[in-house]
């Protein structure tokens, strides 16, 4: 495989003297988004944290990306190829195509995406391939079976890299890998998407047990929160970029699922359902079994702030007008999480927590994990601009901000932490990347904070006029 040939960064321009206000409102005390302070330091932070990323992770030998980093940022690992992480960079490289307008970050993505397109696909059963390992020289698949939640990455990375190149066969690979969900993942009766598939496409349902070593052990017939909001993310990607009927009709079909059925009254996901959508609950369950199944039934605040930012995004790419119910149901998913996981001493999110009683929700996970704080921030501040009137939104933001200089990015070696030093000072020592953590997270987060800052984020705009 030919190696990627990359030229220097480009040096980036610091934006905050190009920002001009025009006099805020007088009825709000709160700051004028503080511009002049947070701005520049988000700016620096994402071209630090992309510095870190590229070009280290391009792999020149076998393609894609380098998936294993220690602390130090040395490779170190087995260097598998994972759809999903490999995909988040392909995405992640697009979007900073995008945002800076640089030829740099494509020549990366472009790199990813011929990978994901020669060497992950599937030439015998459609879909892509979930896990590839590289043995002397040559890619090997080493899973068992294919997931719609990697090919809901794909998808995504697919339809943002067709964004910032314009390469048609990258839209044409995100179409057939639609059409291969509707085939295969798709359920008809009850809606949405199984996750969890056999080698071949095909469905999973007698499968209780992890029996005969399928790739993970939850039950086959369930559906879950996870996959189904990160097809949401990617559907509303490729409808940007391909406005077709039915995507439109499954787009919608799962905007509704997640706002009004997966989303509970308190304003939290329901982690696994059953074919037809009922909550799996624990809580009648002995409290042995219940801490031991944690990650089968509770509530994950970061899934819970990231949601609200898919669903507002989902809406407004359907072009839904005055979408008073999705907007309701987004601020109540964060202010949720506000009330019941967030430090009240330090800032950031807790990881999860558990409603012994239906009143009061008990914090079980008290890490605070890089991908979590990366969405709180994002949606904090999504939160401030749509919500002007209730300057809290704001002064969490902050908060939230300083906590994430503080706590989770590494000054010292580049990028971020797996977890806030507050909650686990280990993690300084701990790797930097690995096939579940990429830089996509908290890419998306500054890229949206930067363009909120600025003015010039599509779902905040209206809003922030009405300030100026």
């Amino acid at each position: 495989m030919s190696a990627i040939h990359l030229y220097p960064r480009w040096l980036f321009p610091t934006f905050a003297s190009m920002i001009l206000f025009l006099g805020c409102s007088q009825k709000s005390d709160r700051p004028a988004l503080a511009e002049e302070t947070i701005l520049p330091e988000v700016e620096t932070a994402l071209q630090d944290l992309a510095a870190t990323w590229y070009p280290r992770s391009v792999d020149s030998i076998n393609g894609g990306y380098w998936s294993d980093f220690n602390a130090q940022w040395e490779r170190e690992g087995p260097q598998n190829k994972m759809v999903v992480s490999q995909a988040r960079q392909i995405w992640s490289a697009a979007t900073l195509a995008l945002f800076y307008d640089d030829p740099y970050y494509l020549k990366i993505a472009d790199h990813g995406y011929r990978f994901l397109r020669n060497h992950m696909w599937d030439t015998i059963y459609g879909g892509f391939n979930t896990l590839l390992a590289v043995e002397q020289g040559t890619l090997k698949r080493i899973s068992a079976g294919k997931s719609a939640y990697g090919n809901s990455f794909a998808i995504y990375a697919l339809a943002t890299f067709y964004k910032a190149s314009g390469d048609t066969t990258a839209l044409e690979l995100a179409k057939k890998t639609f059409f291969w969900l509707e085939t295969h993942a798709h359920d008809p009766k009850y809606l949405g998407y199984f996750d969890v598939l056999q080698q071949d496409g095909s469905w999973m349902l007698d499968q209780k047990e992890n029996d005969k070593h399928y790739d993970n052990f939850i039950r086959k017939d369930w559906k879950d929160q996870n996959s189904t909001i990160h097809l949401l993310e990617s559907f509303t990607a490729l409808y940007e970029a391909w406005p077709n009927e039915l995507l439109r009709q499954r787009l919608d079909e799962l905007l509704v699922l997640v706002r009004d059925t997966i989303t509970n009254d308190q304003g939290s996901l329901s982690l696994h359902l059953q074919r037809d959508w009922t909550p799996v609950s624990l809580r009648d369950s002995s409290e042995t079994y219940r801490k031991e199944h944690f990650y089968l039934d509770h509530v994950s605040f970061g899934h819970d702030v990231e949601t609200a930012f898919l669903l507002l995004e989902a809406s407004h790419v359907l072009g839904i007008k005055n979408d008073t119910l999705t907007s309701r149901k987004a601020k109540k998913m964060v202010d949720h999480s506000i009330k019941n996981g967030w430090d009240k001493d330090l800032g950031g999110f807790y990881d999860g927590g558990y409603y012994y009683t239906p009143i009061e929700c008990t914090i079980e996970n008290r890490a605070k994990v890089w991908w979590t704080e990366a969405e709180g921030l994002n949606s904090l501040l999504l939160m401030a601009q749509l919500h002007p009137e209730e300057a809290g939104y704001f002064d969490l933001f902050k908060k939230q901000w300083a906590y994430i200089d503080t706590y989770m990015i590494d000054h010292e070696h580049g990028g971020w932490y797996h977890e806030g030093l507050d909650t686990d000072p280990k993690a300084k020592e701990d790797p930097k990347a690995h096939i579940w953590k990429t830089n996509y997270h908290n890419i998306r987060s500054l890229v949206n904070v930067i363009k909120m800052l600025r003015g010039d984020f599509i779902l905040t705009q209206q809003a922030t006029e009405t300030l100026h």
